[in-house]
């Protein structure tokens, strides 16, 4: 598969550990020859709703999956250290929770996760409910809008890198590991790339977007990243969080907020349409 300029190599599973069927492993061969893993969950939509959980106190994710019964979830939003506060707003059945804001104007205008009824929109926050009913999440920056992408490099569109002082870096410039959450025609994809190694080179926000695109998204967000990119299929964290080069993270690091991929249980629900008509 192409990806840019570069193409992607699907890894065949090890005998000896199975995985589940909707995951993938492929090795991204990027522009200039480097490398890296990309960890794919692919789930049917109409079979598959999404909700936003807030972790108190913040904890691997592998390990809080294990005791609340999830078998797929990934990292959602960023969050504040030492304390673990989630970064950006955050809100779950319709309630504000607890966060920092991002810095003004940023906190205007960066995308967010929206999910009503199960369901998923992606969108900057401006084109979303001021007081919006179900889950959000802001994290950002969007990586692909009408199936393009929409980050370029030297661009900052909604200030990650002008307020970079909130994050332990600037994410908009150079590899890391990421994760990032998209949605496909009839599909929602979950994506972990891992990073920081000899082995593993990371992805920059473009590379990310176009790898997306590649595997058929019409529209994407970024992440939490680095350390904290996590995971979980099948109730196992899937790739391999490392805080620095080669230093890796066993269990992954703790953090403030996931993504839980659950059976859709069917009940009467508003349309999506109905869910930008209360701004």
């Amino acid at each position: 598969m192409s990806v840019g300029a570069g193409r992607l190599l699907e890894v065949a599973p090890a005998p000896a550990r199975p995985r589940p069927r909707h995951l993938r492993r492929w090795r991204a061969v990027l522009a200039d020859g480097e490398r890296t893993t990309v960890h794919v969950a692919s789930y049917a939509a109409e079979d598959t709703a999404i909700r936003l959980a807030v972790l108190r106190p913040a904890q691997p994710l592998e390990a809080w999956c294990a005791r609340e019964g999830v078998r797929d979830a990934m990292v959602a939003g960023f969050f504040t250290r030492p304390r673990n506060v989630p970064l950006g707003e955050l809100r779950t059945r319709g309630v504000r929770r607890r966060s920092v804001p991002f810095l003004a104007p940023w906190d205007g205008v960066r995308a967010c996760v929206h999910l009503l009824a199960g369901e998923a929109a992606l969108a900057p926050r401006p084109e979303l409910p001021r007081e919006p009913q179900g889950d959000l999440l802001q994290a950002g920056p969007m990586l692909v809008t009408d199936g393009r992408p929409v980050v370029t490099e030297g661009e900052d569109a909604e200030g990650f890198s002008k307020a970079s002082a909130q994050f332990d870096s600037d994410i908009t410039a150079g590899r890391y590991p990421r994760a990032a959450l998209a949605l496909a025609p009839g599909r929602i994809i979950a994506l972990a790339a891992d990073g920081r190694s000899w082995r593993d080179a990371g992805l920059t926000l473009r590379e990310l977007a176009d790898l997306l695109v590649a595997l058929g998204a019409e529209s994407a967000i970024n992440l939490d990243g680095g350390g904290s990119a996590s995971l979980v299929c099948g109730g196992e964290l899937r790739n391999r969080p490392r805080a620095e080069h080669d230093i890796e993270l066993a269990g992954g690091r703790p953090i403030a907020s996931a993504l839980v991929f659950e059976p859709r249980q069917r009940s009467s629900s508003p349309p999506l349409h109905q869910r930008f008509t209360d701004r």
